[in-house]
C-alpha cells in the first residue's frame, strides 16, 4: 500500500512537471522534428539528436530531455515511413519494415501499413513507458546500495556488451572501445589537474566535445556518405483516412503479433547492446515461424509489420531503465542521453530519481504526451511527411552541414570544435569503409571517464587491493559476465575463419 502511495505521489510530481506549456512545447517540437528527421531516407535519431544536442546547452535539464527523447520517439516513427513508400529503411532498426511494408505499399495498401505502423508503435511504447514507470525506481533504490567496485564493473559490462553483441565483428567492437576509452583519458585529470594528451592545445584541456564528436560521427558520416546517393520517390497512391483503415482480419491478424512483440521489445530494449534492429528481427522471425501462412510473409503480411514496430518502441522505453537508474547507457542514443544529463550537471545514476524526481516523472508522463502526439502528427498528416520524400538530396545534406556547424560552434564559441566536427566526419567515413563500429567509440568516450574515476575510487577506498573485484558479489558476477562475453566473441570469430 506504501508503495501504490509513493507511486502516486510521484506520479503527481510527473504530471505537473510536464503539463507546463513550456515542457509541452518541448515536447511538441521533438517529436515534431523527430518524425521530420526519421522520415527523410538515410537519417534517424541518431542523427536528429546529435543534431540538437548543442541546443540542450541553453535549455533547463527537464525541458532538454524531453525534447531529445521526443526527438528520439519520433524518429522511431517516422523511419519506418520511407521504409514502407521506398524500400529504404529510414535506421537499423526500420530496415524490417521492408520486407512487408513496401509489398503492401506496391500493392495500393501502403496506406493501411502505415495506419498500422503507427499504431503498433504507439501500443509498444506504452508497454515499454508502464514498465519503465514500475521498475525504475525497484532498481534505482536497489542501486543506491552500490559502491564504486560495482559501477566499475556494471560500466564494463554494459561496454564489453555493446560492442560484443548485436552486428559487426565482436573484436573490432572491442578495439573502437579501447580507441573510445583513450579519447575520453585526453583533458585535464579530474585528481592532480595535470592535464593529459592535450599536446599543448588549450581546447583539449577540457576533453574531446562530446557534441562535436556525435555530430561528426554521425552527421557529417552520413553526408559523406550519402553524396552520390539518388532520389528515390514513393508509389502513387492516395493516403486518406479512409484509404488508411485497416480491414477487420487486419486488427486480427495483428493483435497477437503486437502483444508478442511489445514483450520481447520490452526485454531485449533493457539490455546493453541487443536493442534497435537485433531485436526486431527477431520479433519477425518469431511471427513467421509461428504463421499460419508464413509463405505470405515477403509479400505483404501485415504481422511483419505490427510485431516488429510495436518491439522496437517497446525497446525504445524500457532502454531508459539503465540510463536513467544506473547511468549505463545500452547503445549510442542512450550514451547521447547521458551526454545531455552530464552537460546539465546532473550525476547520472540511482541518485537522479531521488535528487530529482521532477526531471524523473516528468520525463515518464512526457513519453506518454509524446506519443499521443505522434499519433495526431501521423495518421493524419501521413500526406505531409510523404511529400518530404520529394526533398533533393543536393538541398537536404547541405544544410545538415551548414546546421551542423552552427550548433557545434555555438556550445562553446570555438571554431576549434567545428574542426573537430570534420576531422570525426571524415573519420567516421572512414571507419564505414572498413567496416568498423562507430557506437562503442562513443560509448568509450561517455563512460570512459567514470569507469575511470570508479576504478581509482575503488583502489583508493580497497588501499590498492584488487581483491575487492571478486569479493563483492555484485562485482564479482559482473566482471564474470564479462569474461564470459569476450571468451564467446574470440571463440566465435575464431569458429568462423576455421570454417571459412
Amino acid at each position: 500500500m506504501e508503495f501504490f502511495s509513493l507511486f502516486a505521489a510521484n506520479l503527481a510530481i510527473g504530471i505537473q512537471e510536464a503539463v507546463t506549456l513550456t515542457n509541452l512545447w518541448y515536447c511538441f517540437v521533438g517529436v515534431f522534428l523527430g518524425t521530420l528527421v526519421g522520415v527523410l531516407p538515410g537519417l534517424g535519431s541518431l542523427i536528429a539528436i546529435s543534431l540538437l544536442l548543442p541546443i540542450t546547452y541553453h535549455l533547463p535539464a527537464t525541458g532538454a530531455l524531453i525534447m531529445l527523447a521526443g526527438v528520439y520517439f519520433g524518429a522511431d516513427y517516422g523511419g519506418g515511413t520511407c521504409s514502407i513508400l521506398l524500400g529504404v529503411p529510414g535506421h537499423a532498426a526500420a530496415a524490417v519494415d521492408v520486407l512487408d511494408g513496401y509489398p503492401m505499399a506496391k500493392q495500393g495498401r501502403g496506406g493501411i501499413a502505415l495506419f498500422m505502423k503507427c499504431i503498433a508503435s504507439f501500443w509498444g511504447s506504452v508497454v515499454g513507458i508502464t514498465l519503465l514507470m514500475f521498475f525504475a525506481p525497484i532498481l534505482a533504490g536497489w542501486a543506491l546500495n552500490f559502491g564504486p567496485s560495482e559501477y566499475c564493473a556494471l560500466m564494463l559490462l554494459g561496454l564489453i556488451a555493446a560492442s560484443t553483441v548485436g552486428q559487426g565483428s565482436p573484436i573490432k567492437g572491442v578495439a573502437m572501445v579501447f580507441v573510445g576509452l583513450i579519447l575520453g583519458v585526453v583533458g585535464t585529470d579530474i585528481n592532480s589537474g595535470v592535464s593529459r594528451f592535450a599536446f599543448d592545445i588549450p581546447e583539449l584541456t577540457d576533453g574531446i566535445s562530446l557534441v562535436a564528436m556525435a555530430m561528426g560521427l554521425f552527421a557529417i558520416t552520413e553526408v559523406i556518405k550519402s553524396a552520390n546517393t539518388s532520389r528515390v520517390t514513393p508509389e502513387e497512391q492516395s493516403f486518406s483516412l479512409r484509404d488508411q483503415m485497416p480491414t477487420r482480419e487486419d486488427w486480427r491478424r495483428s493483435f497477437g503479433p503486437m502483444l508478442r512483440g511489445s514483450g520481447l521489445g520490452a526485454f531485449f530494449g533493457s539490455l546493453p547492446g541487443t536493442s534497435g534492429g537485433m531485436a526486431t528481427f527477431l520479433s519477425y522471425s518469431m511471427e513467421k515461424r509461428i504463421s499460419k501462412h508464413p509463405e505470405e510473409f515477403g509479400k505483404g503480411a501485415i504481422e511483419g509489420i505490427a510485431g516488429p514496430e510495436a518491439c522496437n518502441n517497446a525497446g525504445v522505453g524500457t532502454a531508459f531503465i539503465p540510463t536513467l537508474t544506473l547511468g549505463i547507457p545500452g547503445d549510442a542514443i542512450m550514451a547521447l542521453m547521458l551526454g545531455a544529463l552530464t552537460i546539465q550537471g546532473i550525476q547520472p545514476g540511482p541518485q537522479v530519481l531521488t535528487s530529482h524526481p521532477e526531471l524523473f516523472w516528468g520525463l515518464i508522463v512526457s513519453f506518454f504526451i509524446g506519443n499521443l502526439f505522434l499519433v495526431i502528427l501521423n495518421i493524419p498528416l501521413i500526406g505531409m511527411w510523404v511529400k518530404l520524400l520529394s526533398i533533393p538530396y543536393h538541398l537536404m545534406f547541405p544544410s545538415i552541414v551548414l546546421f551542423t556547424c552552427i550548433g557545434v560552434y555555438s556550445t562553446s564559441n570555438s571554431t576549434f570544435d567545428v574542426w573537430i566536427l570534420l576531422g570525426f566526419g571524415f573519420v567516421g567515413y572512414l571507419m564505414a569503409l572498413l567496416r568498423l563500429e562507430v557506437v562503442p567509440v562513443l560509448l568509450g568516450l561517455i563512460l570512459g571517464p567514470m569507469l575511470e574515476e570508479n576504478f581509482r575510487r575503488t583502489l583508493l577506498l580497497s588501499r590498492g587491493s584488487f581483491s575487492v573485484f571478486v569479493e563483492r558479489p555484485i562485482t564479482a558476477v559482473a566482471l564474470a559476465v564479462c569474461a564470459g562475453l569476450l571468451i564467446w566473441s574470440i571463440w566465435g570469430s575464431m569458429k568462423k575463419k576455421v570454417v571459412a
